[in-house]
């Protein structure tokens, strides 16, 4: 089972991956987490490039091609191998994260960033992915507060607002997409999560 966890910036993603992977595991099933980019020694070197380098002047399509390079390489080598050894895997950030930042943030061509983001996922689409909405004030005001901010934390108003409706319009297009929302204190977004999981797949019903 694939699980793909989207929101903007400050949304609680990272957060609610671990309180997650600690409810499943208590139940007894084996989860791995990863992320996007920076899961292993490629993704590391290309999230250091596209976010922590902070006098290079990134080019928008090669910060797509970055994005779309890492995606594949960490289906090939560690989601689809996890998986396959049967494993549930928690995902922060996948294919929506795409279309949301460079698509609708940078404005880069739809169609283009639709074809390069799926062609890097080699066939491989989540079971469900859960959206954590918040307001981008709320996002902007949980990302001062917090250390290790990067490029893309430090842009504009407009574009964080950019990236939050084109995830609600990939949420409106996908079934596969949830809504939670990210507002809420931590424990109460967990518990919507488990209910969303075990409402709509059978094996999460022992959450």
């Amino acid at each position: 089972m694939f699980l793909t966890f989207e929101g903007i910036e400050g949304s609680g993603k990272s957060t609610q991956i671990k309180i997650l992977k600690s409810a499943l595991e208590k139940v007894h099933f084996d989860v791995e987490i990863t992320r996007e980019p920076g899961w292993g020694a490629v993704g590391k070197l290309i999230r250091k490039i596209i976010l922590d380098v902070p006098d290079l002047d990134l080019d928008s399509f090669s910060e797509l091609s970055l994005f779309c390079a890492d995606r594949a390489q960490h289906v090939r080598e560690l989601i689809r191998p996890m998986l396959n050894k049967g494993k549930i895997v928690l995902c922060d950030r996948y294919c929506d994260s795409t279309l949301a930042y460079q698509g609708h943030g940078r404005k880069l061509d739809i169609d283009l960033v639709k074809k390069m983001s799926i062609a890097s996922t080699l066939g491989l689409m989540p079971n469900v992915t859960i959206l954590l909405d918040i307001s981008v004030n709320t996002a902007l005001s949980r990302i001062v507060e917090r250390p290790g901010r990067n490029k893309i934390d430090d842009e504009s108003f407009d574009f964080h607002t950019r990236v939050k409706k084109a995830y609600l319009g990939i949420a409106k297009d996908s079934p596969r997409v949830h809504i939670i929302n990210g507002e809420d204190e931590e424990g109460n977004v967990h518990q919507e999560i488990k209910k969303c999981l075990s409402k709509n797949f059978s094996i999460f019903s022992r959450l």
